[in-house]
């Protein structure tokens, strides 16, 4: 099974994901999406088959969110996606995609339901 996850080794739930992963005797193909974000298309398709919405999928805690105004819930997705892209680091943390599907790994035992 190829699983890949979408990491900030800053952040405790993306460490966590990440042990769960190599704890059922994985080693998943790590993103460090700070440094590579992931296209617009596959950020897009992610937040989808998680689930979730844009602002679902948005960090919203620090001063950049704030900056921003991203906050606003008048915002439509589409600008939302263009804030995360401009901004990686406004991609909430971890997404891990498998093969039985993907999710915003928070709590970290959130992967559980995907390996």
């Amino acid at each position: 099974m190829g699983i890949t996850i979408y990491h900030n080794n800053a952040c405790s739930n993306s460490r966590g994901a990440l042990a769960l992963i190599r704890g059922a005797g994985v080693e998943p193909d790590i993103v460090e999406y700070l440094k590579a974000p992931p296209s617009r298309d596959v950020l897009v398709d992610m937040i989808a088959r998680a689930g979730l919405t844009a602002r679902g999928a948005m960090r919203n805690k620090g001063e950049l969110y704030d900056q921003l105004g991203l906050g606003d819930e008048s915002l439509p997705e589409s600008k939302l996606i263009d804030a995360m892209m401009s901004h990686p680091e406004l991609i909430n943390r971890p997404f891990v995609v498998t093969d039985k599907g993907v999710r915003l790994c928070r709590p970290p035992e959130t992967v559980k339901e995907i390996l």
